[in-house]
């Protein structure tokens, strides 16, 4: 199991890092498509009625075609021109602002709840995680575009260091349970250890140029960056609590078997669904 998650690892870091070092922002875009339709999928299969699973793969697939025209519009257009824009300010100005306001208030109050007992089939999350999956995707796509690999790359770090942080201060550290019935392995004392190693991830990032922090940091200063980031790593967690509960509804371990040894796309990217658009809000806010 670990030969086999350690090869699917290596895999998924390669095509990350080839779609990221080549001059056309084009594979990148589709690479996020892909994650996000299968995430999509994986998100509406633990939430749609028992033979009701090829109405996941319909709306993912409808959702992944818009998409991919979508990205090559923002792609192609360069200077967010046209119809592009029109799509870019709708998602910005009014979808990436409530998706946000959903996981913080909604979100964060299901994971403290922690009604597992409750049906998995829910008409509430199905509409939520298409919204969720594209405010999180454009996040990405637009910030590849307007910063580069680099701040893509350090933004995803702040939430490696959260989940890395977490789980060794976890294992060693833990005593208190965060969320006993969603997720028991779960400790305060990881929680706060991850949202630290995130902190001090982008306090040393803010000094090299182009990366989230620094960008962060520029918007809102050194100090606003930090404590910024503390919410943003809580955030993450609250994405990992909130797929964990989604799993535990539906009876299921992993949200698919995707890929060897680490469960489904969703099960890699469940932190990132509420950061991405939350960071992207962030940096918007007086823009």
């Amino acid at each position: 199991m670990l030969a086999q998650r350690v090869i699917t690892a290596v895999v998924l870091l390669v095509i990350l890092l080839g779609s990221l070092v080549v001059a056309h922002a084009g594979p990148l875009v589709l690479l996020l498509v892909v994650a996000a339709s299968c995430a999509l999928w994986e998100w509406l299969r633990l939430t749609v009625s028992p033979g009701a699973g090829n109405i996941a793969v319909i709306i993912a697939a409808v959702l992944g075609v818009v998409m991919v025209f979508c990205g090559m519009g923002w792609v192609q257009g360069g200077s967010m021109a046209g119809w592009p824009a029109v799509v870019a300010q709708i998602s910005n100005k009014w979808l990436t602002p409530l998706v946000v306001l959903v996981w913080i208030v909604a979100g964060t109050a299901l994971v403290v709840q922690g009604r597992t007992d409750a049906p998995a089939p829910n008409a509430g999350l199905r509409i939520f995680g298409i919204f969720a999956v594209w405010a999180a995707w454009a996040a990405l796509v637009q910030f590849y575009l307007a910063y580069g690999a680099w701040f893509l790359v350090s933004l995803l770090a702040l939430i490696w260091c959260a989940d890395i942080g977490a789980y060794f201060a976890g294992k060693a550290l833990g005593r208190r349970k965060l969320a006993p019935r969603v997720s028991p392995g779960k400790t305060w004392e990881g929680a706060i250890a991850g949202v630290l190693a995130a902190v001090v991830w982008v306090a040393v990032s803010s000094f090299w140029p182009g990366s989230f922090g620094a960008v962060l940091a520029q918007k809102w200063s050194l100090g606003g960056a930090l404590i910024l980031t503390a919410f943003l790593a809580a955030l993450s967690i609250v994405g990992d609590l909130f797929e964990s509960l989604l799993k535990r509804r539906a009876g299921r371990k992993d949200s698919s078997a995707l890929l060897p040894g680490h469960g489904g796309v969703y099960d890699r990217i469940d932190a990132l669904l509420p950061v991405a658009p939350t960071a992207l809000l962030l940096l918007s806010i007086g823009a």
